[in-house]
Formats: structure tokens, C-alpha cells, sequence
């Protein structure tokens, strides 16, 4: 795959990382495709956001960065099947809850944008 597309999934994957220590769904808009869900499991079951619910837990809150927490995200794996599809996995933190996303990219007219987000969620002391 082209080392362009590499390099503008991991711009995108800056912003993501980006928007959620800085609580800036301005940055999370311009990695989330509109249509785009998260995922996750609870108590057995699927449950599943839309964007503009998490958008709005996102503003609801304190974030990250403004509570001063420790930021050690990073970029576990890109994986690109063909010229506009994609998946990678990140690592990232909310102390004390540390997860690990899964998200899968789409290459738009746009550029390439998080379509899904499959999450999980320890929790550390």
C-alpha cells in the first residue's frame, strides 16, 4: 500500500488521540466519519453510540487534559487490505480507566475517516 496512505491514517489517528485528551470533538468530528458508531460490551450484551451521543459525553466532562492526567497513547498497528480500507489498533487513557480501541477506517472523498469504533476498557489503581 501506498506509504501516503499510512502516514494520512496515522494524521488521523493523531487527531483522534488529540481529541480525546484535549476533550475536542472538533478534532474527533475530523477523524469520525458522521455515520460512525462505538462499540463495546456490557454485562453481555452489545451496546452500541452513535457519534453525536459519545460527542456529547465527550463535552460533558472533564477531560484529560484539563485534569492534568498523564498522556501515554499510542498507535499498537495499522493494517491496510486495499486502497480504501483499513483497521488499527490504539492504546490510550483516561486513569484509572486504560483502553484499547479498535478502529476501522474508510478512504472518502474526504480522506480517510473512522467509520467504527470497537472499544474495551480496564480499570487500574
Amino acid at each position: 500500500m501506498p506509504a501516503s496512505d499510512i502516514a494520512a491514517i496515522e494524521a488521523v489517528l493523531h487527531t483522534y488521540l488529540d481529541g480525546l485528551y484535549e476533550g475536542d470533538t472538533a478534532k474527533l468530528g475530523a477523524a469520525f466519519h458522521p455515520c460512525a458508531h462505538l462499540y463495546s460490551e456490557k454485562d453481555g450484551t452489545v451496546a452500541d453510540l452513535p457519534r453525536e451521543d459519545w460527542f456529547a459525553w465527550v463535552k460533558s466532562r472533564d477531560n484529560p487534559k484539563a485534569k492534568g492526567l498523564a498522556r501515554e497513547d499510542r498507535i499498537l498497528m495499522i493494517d491496510q487490505s486495499g486502497p480504501e480500507c483499513a483497521v488499527a489498533k490504539v492504546a490510550c487513557q483516561i486513569p484509572p480507566r486504560y483502553f484499547t480501541d479498535y478502529l476501522v477506517f474508510l478512504k472518502t472523498g474526504e480522506g480517510w475517516k473512522i467509520v467504527s469504533k470497537v472499544f474495551r476498557a480496564d480499570i487500574r489503581d
